[in-house]
């Protein structure tokens, strides 16, 4: 199991490399978790690869390996269904589910969300989302968009019929933004969520 911070630690790696195609620096690492000492990056490093996440060769600038996810099973037994409308009578079942199956993927990354634009699609504060990396989108899939090559948002994606585009919240109380295509730049669309209740 990792801790929080370790787990964050992964994230970044992971996201780095499907984004830029090598692994992230020491220093870049550091930098992403406001950590200026390369060893406490090192030992979160160390952590994460003992968990078998990761590869580490010694003495190299771009040293980390991600673990091929064939080699990584993370699986959790489903014990059954559950009546989210009139009960039903509890059925046993036997079977497990690979949570790396589930969200892992080709060019995937995760986000952890801030702020309360998307809570009536059910994203909160807090929430991590799970992101596969595209340049495009289709109208109604909720986007990682970047606005003028200067503020990333999560809004629903609708291209309007004079070519612009609309990003829209999932929260009444806010404007959707509507912006000429040029100045939007789809980072990736959202495929998963993930929320923990401890």
């Amino acid at each position: 199991m990792l801790t929080d911070r370790e787990r964050e630690v992964y994230d970044f790696v992971r996201a780095y490399t499907h984004r830029h195609g090598v692994p992230p620096k020491l220093r870049e690492i550091g930098a992403h978790l406001g950590v200026a000492s390369r060893g406490t990056v090192h030992r979160y490093l160390r952590a994460i690869e003992a968990a078998g996440l990761i590869a580490i060769t010694p003495d190299r600038a771009r040293g980390v390996r991600l673990v091929s996810k064939a080699t990584v099973r993370t699986v959790l037994p489903v014990l059954g269904r559950i009546a989210a409308g009139l009960p039903i009578e509890a059925i046993p079942d036997e079977t497990e589910i690979d949570l790396s199956e589930f969200f892992m993927g080709p060019n995937r990354f995760v986000l952890r969300v801030d702020g309360e634009s998307m809570i009536e699609a059910g994203i909160l504060h807090g929430d991590m989302v799970i992101v596969e990396s595209r340049s495009s989108a289709r109208n109604g899939e909720i986007v990682v968009a970047l606005i003028d090559n200067q503020e990333a948002t999560l809004k629903t994606f609708l291209r309007n019929p004079d070519g612009s585009i609309t990003l829209r919240p999932a929260n009444r109380s806010m404007t959707p933004m509507r912006f000429a295509a040029e100045r939007v730049a789809i980072q990736g669309v959202v495929v998963g969520q993930m929320r923990s209740y401890r």
